[in-house]
């Protein structure tokens, strides 16, 4: 069996990786460049899928940053300080950037005459970012499978139902090296802590009962700190 998956080298798309391995298939996964503020997360994806000794694709596609340059992943905002739920993380979505990445996933698999295309959408981010509901997973499978009549390609988002701390429960059990990923929305030396996707991975590691990797024991408690004083804002 053969999957291409859009790995970004955070903890979802990683779990998604680890899980789609376990379940036997061969993964293509393709990491895209597409004018991100910084290449944090594709280098993890470099050192995971190196790790792993999977098929690995990073995908140079930064020609279209002045197209979807808006917000504060790819335009001039700043990256907010607050939970992904809080409605300032509009900031952070990318004009139609799963649309896009999956299209060029569909018609690598055609290509690769593989079947099956993934993606770690998840219920947390639901409230949030329209690309990862159940409701565009269906639609933009319909899409792929006519656009592709003669060689269909089914879309599938197996977290689209669950939660990130049930993502990090099952990487937990499956061994997914976690100190190797990479969330954070800042992109420096060090994680922030404090950002949306910085929150949300604190979180999920809390109600694991579980301290990530990531972080050393000071950054761990300080992001606990952080976790709950925002905790208490809301």
């Amino acid at each position: 069996m053969h999957a291409v998956l859009i790995f970004s080298g955070g903890v979802d798309s990683t779990t998604l990786l680890y899980y789609l391995i376990s379940k036997g298939y061969e993964v293509h996964a393709l990491t895209f460049i597409y004018g991100q503020k910084h290449a944090r997360e594709v280098d993890a994806s470099k050192k995971i899928a190196k790790l792993l000794g999977i098929k690995h694709k990073v995908v140079d596609i930064t020609s279209i940053h002045e197209l979807i340059s808006r917000g504060s992943l790819t335009g001039g905002e700043e990256v907010p300080k607050d939970f992904y739920t809080e409605e300032t993380q509009k900031l952070t979505i990318v004009p139609n950037r799963n649309m896009i990445l999956l299209a060029i996933a569909g018609g690598y698999a055609v290509k690769e005459n593989i079947r099956e295309v993934y993606y770690a959408a998840h219920k947390s981010d639901y409230s949030i970012y329209p690309d990862c509901r159940k409701e565009f997973v269906k639609v933009m499978d319909a899409a792929l499978y006519l656009a592709n009549l003669w060689t269909p390609v089914e879309l599938k988002a197996p977290f689209v139902d669950i939660e990130k701390s049930e993502i990090v429960g099952l990487g937990l059990k499956l061994g997914v090296p976690y100190e190797l990923t990479w969330s954070c929305y800042e992109g420096k030396e060090r994680p922030c802590l404090s950002c949306g996707t910085c929150l949300e991975r604190t979180e999920a590691f809390l109600m694991n009962n579980a301290r990530d990797p990531l972080l050393t024991e000071k950054e761990w408690n300080e992001a606990v700190k952080i976790y709950e004083e925002k905790k208490n804002e809301v």
